[in-house]
């Protein structure tokens, strides 16, 4: 599971206890400019994941990891597709941040007020 708080300017990312090993990842920190908005998003977990380098992917139990596809890499963290946050992103190393949080709805809050006070 991935925490998301904003920190200043930045989106910071902290991804938790064994997410870590299995998405090659401990968080990343990402300039607000670049966030183009976030929304819970249950069903993109059926989408298709591209190439995993690095990453973990064991359909139905986990996604974690860099993907590749359609020349973008997403940054997946999800195990618990009903828990699933979409961050889009724009001018940075990943398209789009898939995220399971424990409260998606206050995530997509929190990311959509903290845009609006730019």
């Amino acid at each position: 599971m991935a925490l998301i708080r904003i920190d200043g300017d930045d989106l910071v990312v902290v991804i938790e206890d064994l997410d870590r090993l299995w998405s090659f990842k401990g968080g990343l920190t990402v300039p607000l400019a670049h966030v183009r908005g976030a929304t819970a998003d249950p069903g993109i977990t059926a989408d298709p994941k591209g190439i995993r380098a690095p990453g973990s992917h064991v359909p139905g139990v986990i996604t974690a990891g860099t993907f590749h596809q359609d020349g973008e890499k997403v940054f997946w963290d999800v195990r618990d597709a009903s828990k699933a946050v979409v961050v889009e992103l724009a001018d940075e190393t990943y398209a789009r941040l898939v995220l399971q949080v424990d409260d998606p709805r206050a995530t997509v809050t929190l990311v959509e007020n903290a845009l609006a006070r730019r």
